[in-house]
């Protein structure tokens, strides 16, 4: 049994000797339960975006190439700035919901600031998944309509590779099936780590909503 636990069992036992020194004690555990958690919610987002930029720099160079020779350079390039300012956005109000919860002087306000991040959280995950979805079917879209150019570049990149309709049939079978494998680990991922600290933070929801007065 924790803390907290131990807390609200010796709130109900005493409730008529020391009510209020009971409540204080439990909203202090549960203020600074939420607030730990928003502010690992702030340096996760932060992770990423330095592991998604790192990953940016160390990717092949092949890679990159290929991109270019079938014209998706400018495109990429603008979903990649217009992608990290959102995500950065994203940062902004994480931090600033981490400041507002800091600065919680009421178990309304809390439980506000808990369903707001909560909010924020849901929207930066389903943004990110999307996002990501929308790359790889554009990436596969220039593939697929670009197929003579693709070939060419992978020969030029390579060397000799396959050429005729069954290789580019196991080709886009092979994105396929490799981009579903991508998407779904990171809904693991995100499901795994956010998921985690929003039931923490839902939970602590419903732990106000007991003990407010």
């Amino acid at each position: 049994m924790d803390q907290l636990e131990l807390l609200k069992q010796n709130w109900k036992q005493r409730e008529q000797d020391h009510p209020k020194l009971s409540y204080v004690q439990i909203y202090n555990m549960l203020f600074k339960r939420s607030t730990s958690i928003v502010k690992w919610i702030f340096i996760i987002s932060i992770l990423e975006l330095a592991f998604w930029v790192g990953l940016y720099f160390v990717s092949p160079k092949s890679s990159f190439e290929i991109i270019e020779k079938l014209g998706m350079k400018p495109f990429m390039i603008g979903f990649n700035i217009l992608h990290y300012v959102v995500v950065v956005v994203f940062i902004i109000i994480f931090y600033k919901n981490y400041i507002a919860i800091k600065v919680t002087d009421s178990t309304r306000s809390l439980m506000d600031n808990i369903i707001k991040t909560r909010k924020t959280v849901k929207y930066f995950v389903w943004y990110n998944v999307s996002a990501f979805a929308l790359t790889l079917i554009i990436i596969n879209y220039f593939y697929y309509t670009k197929s003579d150019v693709l070939l060419v570049a992978l020969e030029e990149t390579y060397g000799t590779v396959p050429t005729g309709p069954e290789f580019l049939t196991y080709f886009f079978i092979g994105q396929v099936v490799i981009g579903i494998i991508l998407i779904l680990l990171l809904v693991l991922f995100y499901r795994i780590v956010y998921g985690i600290l929003l039931k923490k933070l839902y939970n602590n929801y419903h732990e106000l909503k007991k003990i407010e007065v």
